[in-house]
Protein backbone atom coordinates (compact mmCIF):
# COMPACT_ATOMS: atom_id res chain seq x y z
CA UNK A 1 0.00 0.00 0.00
CA UNK A 2 1.07 3.39 -0.83
CA UNK A 3 1.12 6.60 1.39
CA UNK A 4 -1.71 8.25 -0.61
CA UNK A 5 -4.02 4.84 -0.60
CA UNK A 6 -2.85 5.30 3.34
CA UNK A 7 -4.40 8.88 3.29
CA UNK A 8 -7.13 7.99 1.37
CA UNK A 9 -8.33 5.76 3.63
CA UNK A 10 -7.75 7.66 6.97
CA UNK A 11 -10.30 10.56 5.18
CA UNK A 12 -13.36 8.24 4.40
CA UNK A 13 -13.80 7.02 8.36
CA UNK A 14 -14.66 4.03 9.49
CA UNK A 15 -16.52 1.39 7.09
CA UNK A 16 -17.46 -1.98 5.98
CA UNK A 17 -13.72 -2.51 4.41
CA UNK A 18 -11.85 -0.39 7.00
CA UNK A 19 -11.20 0.02 10.56
CA UNK A 20 -9.55 1.96 12.68
CA UNK A 21 -7.76 0.56 16.01
CA UNK A 22 -6.90 3.72 18.62
CA UNK A 23 -3.18 1.57 19.62
CA UNK A 24 -0.01 2.78 20.84
CA UNK A 25 1.62 0.44 22.75
CA UNK A 26 -0.03 -2.77 21.67
CA UNK A 27 -2.47 -4.93 18.94
CA UNK A 28 -5.91 -4.92 21.13
CA UNK A 29 -7.85 -7.59 20.94
CA UNK A 30 -10.80 -6.52 19.27
CA UNK A 31 -8.13 -6.73 16.16
CA UNK A 32 -8.21 -10.22 16.06
CA UNK A 33 -12.07 -9.91 15.84
CA UNK A 34 -12.24 -7.32 13.18
CA UNK A 35 -9.91 -9.74 11.03
CA UNK A 36 -12.06 -12.46 11.90
CA UNK A 37 -14.97 -9.99 10.48
CA UNK A 38 -13.03 -9.21 6.82
CA UNK A 39 -11.83 -12.61 6.05
CA UNK A 40 -15.48 -13.48 6.11
CA UNK A 41 -17.34 -10.64 4.35
CA UNK A 42 -15.47 -8.56 1.53
CA UNK A 43 -11.84 -8.26 2.87
CA UNK A 44 -10.37 -4.42 4.30
CA UNK A 45 -8.09 -2.47 5.78
CA UNK A 46 -7.21 -2.35 9.63
CA UNK A 47 -4.85 0.86 10.50
CA UNK A 48 -3.13 0.86 13.70
CA UNK A 49 -2.43 4.29 15.53
CA UNK A 50 -5.76 6.06 14.21
CA UNK A 51 -8.69 7.14 16.24
CA UNK A 52 -12.32 6.26 15.42
CA UNK A 53 -12.12 9.62 12.76
CA UNK A 54 -9.01 8.47 11.01
CA UNK A 55 -7.00 11.08 13.19
CA UNK A 56 -3.45 9.60 13.53
CA UNK A 57 -2.57 9.51 17.17
CA UNK A 58 0.65 7.45 16.76
CA UNK A 59 2.24 4.36 17.78
CA UNK A 60 5.47 4.12 20.15
CA UNK A 61 8.41 3.29 18.13
CA UNK A 62 9.89 1.20 20.52
CA UNK A 63 7.01 -1.05 20.45
CA UNK A 64 6.34 -2.24 16.56
CA UNK A 65 8.77 -4.76 16.87
CA UNK A 66 6.82 -6.40 19.44
CA UNK A 67 4.00 -5.56 17.99
CA UNK A 68 4.59 -7.03 14.70
CA UNK A 69 6.06 -10.21 16.42
CA UNK A 70 3.19 -10.63 18.72
CA UNK A 71 0.89 -10.02 15.59
CA UNK A 72 2.15 -12.96 13.37
CA UNK A 73 2.57 -15.32 16.66
CA UNK A 74 -1.34 -14.82 17.30
CA UNK A 75 -2.48 -15.32 13.59
CA UNK A 76 -0.94 -18.21 13.88
CA UNK A 77 -1.98 -19.31 16.89
CA UNK A 78 -4.96 -22.37 15.90
CA UNK A 79 -6.14 -22.06 19.39
CA UNK A 80 -6.94 -17.88 18.66
CA UNK A 81 -7.78 -17.75 15.01
CA UNK A 82 -8.73 -21.29 12.96
CA UNK A 83 -7.67 -22.08 10.49
CA UNK A 84 -4.63 -19.88 11.08
CA UNK A 85 -3.57 -16.66 8.58
CA UNK A 86 -0.75 -15.66 7.09
CA UNK A 87 -0.70 -11.37 7.10
CA UNK A 88 1.90 -8.92 7.91
CA UNK A 89 2.02 -5.44 8.84
CA UNK A 90 3.18 -2.40 6.94
CA UNK A 91 4.87 0.82 9.13
CA UNK A 92 3.98 3.79 8.01
CA UNK A 93 4.61 7.71 9.04
CA UNK A 94 2.17 10.26 8.31
CA UNK A 95 2.63 13.93 10.25
CA UNK A 96 4.83 12.73 12.28
CA UNK A 97 3.27 10.19 13.61
CA UNK A 98 4.12 6.13 12.75
CA UNK A 99 1.02 4.21 11.79
CA UNK A 100 0.58 0.19 10.71
CA UNK A 101 -1.52 -1.35 8.59
CA UNK A 102 -2.69 -4.77 7.24
CA UNK A 103 -4.52 -5.65 4.18
CA UNK A 104 -6.74 -8.71 5.21
CA UNK A 105 -8.18 -10.38 2.04
CA UNK A 106 -11.52 -12.19 1.48
CA UNK A 107 -11.23 -15.71 2.98
CA UNK A 108 -12.38 -18.90 1.08
CA UNK A 109 -13.16 -20.76 4.16
CA UNK A 110 -15.43 -19.12 7.54
CA UNK A 111 -12.70 -18.33 9.79
CA UNK A 112 -12.88 -18.11 13.78
CA UNK A 113 -11.47 -16.35 16.53
CA UNK A 114 -11.67 -17.54 19.66
CA UNK A 115 -14.13 -20.27 18.91
CA UNK A 116 -16.28 -17.59 17.46
CA UNK A 117 -17.75 -16.17 13.87
CA UNK A 118 -18.01 -12.83 13.34
CA UNK A 119 -19.57 -11.44 9.73
CA UNK A 120 -18.78 -7.33 9.12
CA UNK A 121 -21.28 -5.00 9.01
CA UNK A 122 -21.01 -1.50 8.20
CA UNK A 123 -18.19 -0.34 10.46
CA UNK A 124 -18.84 -3.37 13.21
CA UNK A 125 -18.02 -6.82 13.94
CA UNK A 126 -21.01 -8.83 14.65
CA UNK A 127 -20.72 -11.93 16.25
CA UNK A 128 -22.98 -14.10 14.51
CA UNK A 129 -22.23 -17.75 16.11
CA UNK A 130 -25.10 -18.34 17.67
CA UNK A 131 -27.42 -17.02 15.11
CA UNK A 132 -27.89 -20.46 13.11
CA UNK A 133 -28.96 -18.64 9.70
CA UNK A 134 -26.35 -16.09 9.44
CA UNK A 135 -23.75 -18.67 9.80
CA UNK A 136 -25.22 -21.18 7.31
CA UNK A 137 -25.81 -17.67 4.46
CA UNK A 138 -21.80 -17.25 5.21
CA UNK A 139 -21.34 -20.91 4.28
CA UNK A 140 -23.08 -20.99 1.05
CA UNK A 141 -21.52 -17.66 0.16
CA UNK A 142 -17.79 -19.60 0.68
CA UNK A 143 -19.01 -21.89 -1.19
CA UNK A 144 -20.43 -20.30 -4.17
CA UNK A 145 -17.47 -17.75 -4.05
CA UNK A 146 -14.36 -20.14 -3.86
CA UNK A 147 -14.06 -23.80 -5.59
CA UNK A 148 -11.29 -24.87 -3.67
CA UNK A 149 -13.49 -24.59 -0.59
CA UNK A 150 -15.44 -27.98 -2.30
CA UNK A 151 -15.45 -31.10 0.48
CA UNK A 152 -14.66 -34.59 -1.58
CA UNK A 153 -15.49 -36.56 1.63
CA UNK A 154 -14.71 -40.29 -0.16
CA UNK A 155 -11.17 -38.96 -0.56
CA UNK A 156 -9.11 -40.60 2.56
CA UNK A 157 -5.52 -40.60 3.60
CA UNK A 158 -4.41 -42.90 0.91
CA UNK A 159 -5.26 -40.67 -1.69
CA UNK A 160 -2.98 -38.32 -0.12
CA UNK A 161 1.07 -37.61 -0.72
CA UNK A 162 1.54 -37.88 3.05
CA UNK A 163 5.38 -38.39 2.30
CA UNK A 164 5.26 -34.50 1.08
CA UNK A 165 4.88 -33.46 4.54
CA UNK A 166 8.83 -34.02 5.53
CA UNK A 167 9.38 -31.57 2.19
CA UNK A 168 6.73 -28.80 3.51
CA UNK A 169 8.02 -28.88 7.03
CA UNK A 170 11.83 -27.97 5.79
CA UNK A 171 10.41 -25.11 4.15
CA UNK A 172 8.09 -23.99 6.90
CA UNK A 173 11.21 -24.52 9.61
CA UNK A 174 13.32 -22.67 6.69
CA UNK A 175 10.97 -19.53 6.48
CA UNK A 176 9.68 -19.41 10.44
CA UNK A 177 11.12 -22.07 12.65
CA UNK A 178 8.84 -20.84 15.07
CA UNK A 179 5.35 -21.72 13.14
CA UNK A 180 2.64 -23.64 15.07
CA UNK A 181 2.32 -26.10 12.13
CA UNK A 182 5.68 -27.37 13.15
CA UNK A 183 4.31 -28.66 16.86
CA UNK A 184 1.37 -30.26 14.83
CA UNK A 185 0.45 -34.15 14.27
CA UNK A 186 -0.17 -34.52 10.09
CA UNK A 187 -4.06 -34.26 10.65
CA UNK A 188 -3.72 -31.15 12.96
CA UNK A 189 -1.66 -29.65 10.60
CA UNK A 190 -4.54 -30.06 7.50
CA UNK A 191 -6.90 -28.76 9.58
CA UNK A 192 -5.67 -25.78 10.85
CA UNK A 193 -4.57 -25.21 6.67
CA UNK A 194 -8.00 -25.16 6.17
CA UNK A 195 -7.32 -28.49 4.41
CA UNK A 196 -9.60 -30.37 6.20
CA UNK A 197 -12.99 -29.45 7.34
CA UNK A 198 -16.96 -29.52 7.72
CA UNK A 199 -19.51 -28.22 5.85
CA UNK A 200 -22.03 -26.85 7.62
CA UNK A 201 -24.60 -26.77 5.03
CA UNK A 202 -24.56 -30.19 4.09
CA UNK A 203 -22.76 -31.74 7.68
CA UNK A 204 -19.97 -33.10 4.72
CA UNK A 205 -16.43 -33.85 6.35
CA UNK A 206 -13.18 -34.34 4.58
CA UNK A 207 -10.54 -32.88 2.27
CA UNK A 208 -11.59 -30.23 -0.02
CA UNK A 209 -9.87 -29.48 -3.72
CA UNK A 210 -7.12 -27.50 -2.21
CA UNK A 211 -5.98 -30.70 -0.13
CA UNK A 212 -6.39 -32.07 -3.36
CA UNK A 213 -4.41 -29.93 -5.48
CA UNK A 214 -1.61 -29.48 -2.65
CA UNK A 215 -1.11 -33.16 -1.78
CA UNK A 216 -2.91 -35.28 -4.15
CA UNK A 217 -1.66 -38.36 -5.79
CA UNK A 218 -1.89 -37.89 -9.36
CA UNK A 219 -4.68 -40.33 -9.91
CA UNK A 220 -6.75 -38.52 -7.44
CA UNK A 221 -6.00 -35.25 -8.59
CA UNK A 222 -7.43 -36.45 -11.80
CA UNK A 223 -10.64 -37.60 -10.85
CA UNK A 224 -11.35 -34.41 -8.67
CA UNK A 225 -9.94 -31.87 -10.90
CA UNK A 226 -9.67 -33.71 -14.46
CA UNK A 227 -9.12 -30.28 -16.51
CA UNK A 228 -6.11 -29.63 -14.29
CA UNK A 229 -2.72 -29.19 -16.25
CA UNK A 230 -0.38 -26.74 -16.59
CA UNK A 231 1.76 -26.68 -20.14
CA UNK A 232 5.58 -24.98 -19.92
CA UNK A 233 6.74 -24.35 -23.41
CA UNK A 234 10.26 -23.25 -24.60
CA UNK A 235 10.02 -22.01 -28.24
CA UNK A 236 13.23 -20.59 -29.76
CA UNK A 237 14.54 -22.04 -32.74
CA UNK A 238 11.59 -24.03 -33.67
CA UNK A 239 9.23 -20.98 -33.10
CA UNK A 240 6.00 -22.42 -35.28
CA UNK A 241 5.92 -25.73 -32.15
CA UNK A 242 8.19 -26.03 -29.50
CA UNK A 243 12.57 -26.95 -28.73
CA UNK A 244 10.87 -28.60 -25.18
CA UNK A 245 7.81 -29.26 -23.86
CA UNK A 246 7.09 -30.21 -20.26
CA UNK A 247 3.44 -31.22 -19.17
CA UNK A 248 2.56 -31.46 -15.58
CA UNK A 249 -0.60 -33.10 -13.80
CA UNK A 250 1.14 -33.65 -10.54
CA UNK A 251 0.17 -32.21 -7.30
CA UNK A 252 1.44 -28.30 -6.94
CA UNK A 253 4.02 -28.65 -4.57
CA UNK A 254 6.11 -30.86 -6.75
CA UNK A 255 4.74 -28.47 -10.17
CA UNK A 256 6.39 -25.53 -8.19
CA UNK A 257 9.91 -27.01 -8.36
CA UNK A 258 9.29 -28.57 -12.05
CA UNK A 259 8.50 -25.22 -13.02
CA UNK A 260 11.01 -23.53 -11.39
CA UNK A 261 13.91 -25.90 -12.41
CA UNK A 262 12.31 -25.52 -16.72
CA UNK A 263 13.13 -21.84 -16.05
CA UNK A 264 16.44 -22.58 -15.02
CA UNK A 265 17.00 -24.70 -17.51
CA UNK A 266 16.28 -22.04 -20.46
CA UNK A 267 16.61 -18.77 -19.30
CA UNK A 268 19.96 -16.84 -18.16
CA UNK A 269 20.71 -16.04 -14.39
CA UNK A 270 21.88 -12.36 -13.24
CA UNK A 271 22.76 -12.02 -9.86
CA UNK A 272 22.80 -8.55 -8.10
CA UNK A 273 23.78 -7.60 -4.33
CA UNK A 274 21.01 -7.49 -2.70
CA UNK A 275 21.07 -6.37 1.78
CA UNK A 276 25.02 -7.35 1.21
CA UNK A 277 23.64 -11.04 -0.52
CA UNK A 278 23.96 -11.92 -4.14
CA UNK A 279 20.80 -13.05 -4.81
CA UNK A 280 19.40 -14.48 -8.24
CA UNK A 281 17.11 -12.07 -9.55
CA UNK A 282 15.75 -14.11 -12.36
CA UNK A 283 14.83 -16.52 -9.47
CA UNK A 284 13.05 -14.33 -8.03
CA UNK A 285 10.99 -12.95 -10.96
CA UNK A 286 10.73 -16.94 -11.54
CA UNK A 287 9.53 -17.54 -8.32
CA UNK A 288 6.23 -15.16 -8.58
CA UNK A 289 5.64 -15.99 -12.26
CA UNK A 290 5.86 -19.88 -10.67
CA UNK A 291 3.24 -19.20 -7.97
CA UNK A 292 0.83 -16.78 -9.82
CA UNK A 293 0.22 -19.59 -12.46
CA UNK A 294 -0.22 -22.31 -10.07
CA UNK A 295 -2.07 -20.61 -7.07
CA UNK A 296 -4.32 -17.87 -8.41
CA UNK A 297 -6.02 -19.75 -10.97
CA UNK A 298 -9.59 -21.28 -11.63
CA UNK A 299 -9.46 -24.64 -11.09
CA UNK A 300 -12.94 -25.25 -11.97
CA UNK A 301 -11.40 -24.63 -15.83
CA UNK A 302 -10.50 -26.84 -18.34
CA UNK A 303 -8.37 -24.07 -19.80
CA UNK A 304 -4.77 -25.64 -19.48
CA UNK A 305 -2.91 -23.02 -17.79
CA UNK A 306 0.87 -22.39 -20.02
CA UNK A 307 4.23 -21.18 -19.46
CA UNK A 308 5.75 -19.81 -22.28
CA UNK A 309 9.51 -19.10 -22.96
CA UNK A 310 10.79 -17.52 -25.96
CA UNK A 311 13.77 -15.72 -27.32
CA UNK A 312 12.89 -12.40 -25.79
CA UNK A 313 10.09 -12.68 -23.51
CA UNK A 314 8.80 -15.06 -20.50
CA UNK A 315 4.79 -15.44 -20.75
CA UNK A 316 2.04 -17.12 -18.58
CA UNK A 317 -1.59 -17.18 -19.37
CA UNK A 318 -4.63 -18.97 -16.86
CA UNK A 319 -7.83 -18.99 -16.34
CA UNK A 320 -9.19 -16.69 -13.24
CA UNK A 321 -12.04 -15.39 -11.68
CA UNK A 322 -11.30 -11.53 -12.78
CA UNK A 323 -12.09 -8.86 -10.06
CA UNK A 324 -11.39 -6.12 -12.88
CA UNK A 325 -10.55 -6.08 -16.07
CA UNK A 326 -7.71 -4.21 -17.65
CA UNK A 327 -3.71 -4.08 -16.20
CA UNK A 328 -2.52 -3.93 -13.29
CA UNK A 329 -0.29 -1.45 -12.36
CA UNK A 330 1.94 -1.22 -9.15
CA UNK A 331 0.60 1.72 -6.87
CA UNK A 332 -2.67 0.65 -8.08
CA UNK A 333 -3.17 -2.90 -7.05
CA UNK A 334 -5.61 -4.16 -4.85
CA UNK A 335 -4.96 -7.86 -3.71
CA UNK A 336 -7.72 -10.25 -3.71
CA UNK A 337 -6.91 -14.18 -3.84
CA UNK A 338 -8.11 -16.61 -6.27
CA UNK A 339 -7.51 -19.62 -4.16
CA UNK A 340 -6.98 -18.20 -0.14
CA UNK A 341 -6.31 -21.72 1.21
CA UNK A 342 -3.76 -22.63 -1.40
CA UNK A 343 -2.09 -19.08 -1.18
CA UNK A 344 -1.51 -19.40 2.39
CA UNK A 345 -0.40 -22.84 2.29
CA UNK A 346 2.67 -21.19 -0.18
CA UNK A 347 3.74 -18.14 1.48
CA UNK A 348 4.01 -20.40 4.82
CA UNK A 349 6.54 -22.62 2.53
CA UNK A 350 8.19 -19.40 1.56
CA UNK A 351 7.10 -20.54 -2.22
CA UNK A 352 5.32 -16.90 -2.68
CA UNK A 353 4.86 -13.49 -0.58
CA UNK A 354 1.74 -12.04 1.34
CA UNK A 355 -0.91 -11.35 -1.01
CA UNK A 356 0.24 -8.57 -3.19
CA UNK A 357 3.84 -8.63 -2.78
CA UNK A 358 4.69 -10.74 -5.36
CA UNK A 359 3.06 -7.70 -8.17
CA UNK A 360 5.59 -5.14 -6.30
CA UNK A 361 8.72 -7.81 -6.69
CA UNK A 362 7.79 -8.11 -10.28
CA UNK A 363 7.75 -4.26 -10.42
CA UNK A 364 10.79 -3.50 -8.58
CA UNK A 365 13.04 -6.63 -10.26
CA UNK A 366 11.61 -7.08 -13.77
CA UNK A 367 13.79 -3.34 -14.59
CA UNK A 368 17.20 -4.98 -13.09
CA UNK A 369 16.65 -8.32 -15.05
CA UNK A 370 16.02 -6.68 -18.75
CA UNK A 371 17.57 -3.67 -18.60
CA UNK A 372 14.68 -1.42 -17.78
CA UNK A 373 11.50 -3.35 -19.00
CA UNK A 374 8.48 -3.60 -17.12
CA UNK A 375 6.34 -6.28 -16.12
CA UNK A 376 2.95 -6.50 -17.67
CA UNK A 377 0.23 -7.98 -15.86
CA UNK A 378 -3.62 -8.36 -17.65
CA UNK A 379 -6.46 -9.80 -15.69
CA UNK A 380 -9.46 -10.50 -17.45
CA UNK A 381 -11.14 -14.34 -18.15
CA UNK A 382 -7.45 -15.08 -18.76
CA UNK A 383 -4.94 -13.70 -16.94
CA UNK A 384 -1.49 -13.03 -18.64
CA UNK A 385 1.72 -11.82 -17.28
CA UNK A 386 4.67 -10.95 -19.50
CA UNK A 387 8.12 -10.57 -18.48
CA UNK A 388 10.59 -8.97 -20.77
CA UNK A 389 13.76 -10.88 -20.99
CA UNK A 390 16.31 -8.49 -22.20
CA UNK A 391 16.93 -5.39 -23.72
CA UNK A 392 15.73 -6.32 -27.26
CA UNK A 393 12.12 -7.18 -25.71
CA UNK A 394 12.44 -4.16 -23.50
CA UNK A 395 12.58 -1.69 -26.83
CA UNK A 396 9.60 -3.85 -28.49
CA UNK A 397 8.10 -3.13 -24.96
CA UNK A 398 8.69 0.70 -25.35
CA UNK A 399 7.81 0.98 -29.09
CA UNK A 400 4.29 -0.75 -27.72
CA UNK A 401 3.57 1.06 -24.89
CA UNK A 402 4.15 4.55 -25.68
CA UNK A 403 1.63 7.12 -26.92
CA UNK A 404 1.69 8.43 -30.15
CA UNK A 405 1.67 12.07 -31.04
CA UNK A 406 -2.26 12.22 -31.27
CA UNK A 407 -2.85 9.92 -28.01
CA UNK A 408 -0.31 11.79 -26.00
CA UNK A 409 -2.72 15.40 -27.30
CA UNK A 410 -5.91 13.03 -26.21
CA UNK A 411 -4.30 12.77 -22.73
CA UNK A 412 -3.43 16.16 -22.66
CA UNK A 413 -6.81 17.32 -23.69
CA UNK A 414 -8.88 14.99 -20.68
CA UNK A 415 -6.40 16.45 -18.05
CA UNK A 416 -7.25 19.41 -18.91
CA UNK A 417 -10.50 19.36 -19.53
CA UNK A 418 -11.93 15.53 -17.04
CA UNK A 419 -15.82 16.36 -18.61
CA UNK A 420 -14.32 16.66 -22.29
CA UNK A 421 -17.15 14.83 -25.23
CA UNK A 422 -15.53 12.22 -27.79
CA UNK A 423 -17.41 14.73 -29.67
CA UNK A 424 -15.21 17.64 -28.75
CA UNK A 425 -11.91 15.88 -29.28
CA UNK A 426 -13.17 14.36 -32.64
CA UNK A 427 -13.63 17.75 -33.34
CA UNK A 428 -10.21 19.29 -32.50
CA UNK A 429 -8.48 16.35 -34.92
CA UNK A 430 -11.26 16.75 -37.45
CA UNK A 431 -11.62 13.08 -37.62
CA UNK A 432 -15.08 11.36 -37.04
CA UNK A 433 -16.41 10.04 -33.26
CA UNK A 434 -15.23 6.34 -34.11
CA UNK A 435 -11.90 7.14 -34.78
CA UNK A 436 -11.35 8.76 -31.38
CA UNK A 437 -13.22 5.48 -29.49
CA UNK A 438 -10.29 3.77 -31.48
CA UNK A 439 -7.97 5.73 -30.30
CA UNK A 440 -8.97 5.95 -26.66
CA UNK A 441 -9.30 1.98 -26.76
CA UNK A 442 -5.31 1.91 -28.14
CA UNK A 443 -4.76 3.74 -25.47
CA UNK A 444 -6.49 1.79 -22.38
CA UNK A 445 -3.53 -1.25 -23.18
CA UNK A 446 -1.20 1.68 -22.55
CA UNK A 447 -2.09 3.49 -19.82
CA UNK A 448 -5.14 3.31 -17.43
CA UNK A 449 -8.16 5.60 -18.88
CA UNK A 450 -11.70 5.08 -18.71
CA UNK A 451 -15.06 7.40 -18.86
CA UNK A 452 -17.54 7.22 -16.17
CA UNK A 453 -21.03 7.59 -18.08
CA UNK A 454 -22.93 8.03 -14.58
CA UNK A 455 -20.18 10.79 -13.57
CA UNK A 456 -20.03 11.95 -17.40
CA UNK A 457 -16.24 12.48 -16.33
CA UNK A 458 -12.57 10.36 -17.18
CA UNK A 459 -10.40 9.20 -15.23
CA UNK A 460 -7.12 9.12 -16.63
CA UNK A 461 -3.26 8.52 -15.20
Amino acid sequence: MTKEKLKELLSNHEKITVEYKESKTSIPSTAYESISAFSNRYGGYIIFGADDNGNPVGINQNCIADMKKNFTNQLNNPDKMSPTLYLSLEEFELNGKKLLSCFVPCSSTVVKCNGRIYDRNEDGDMDITDSPIQVENMYARKIGAFNEHKIFPYVEDSDLRFDLLPQVRRLIENKNSEHEWLKMSDKDLFISAGLYEKDFVTGEKGYNLAAVMLFGKDTTIRSCCPGYITDAIYRVDNTERYDDRLRIQTNLIESYDQLMKFIQVHTSDKFFLINNNNTSIRDIIAREVVANILVHRDFSSAFPAKLIIEKDWLKTENWCRPRRHGNILQDEFSPYPKNPLIANFFTVMGHSETIGSGVKNLYQYTPLYSDGGKPVLFEDDIFKIQIPLNKEATEEQKASTELTEREQKIREMILQNRRITVEQIAEEFAVDRRTILRDVSKMKKKIQIAFDKKTSMWTIE
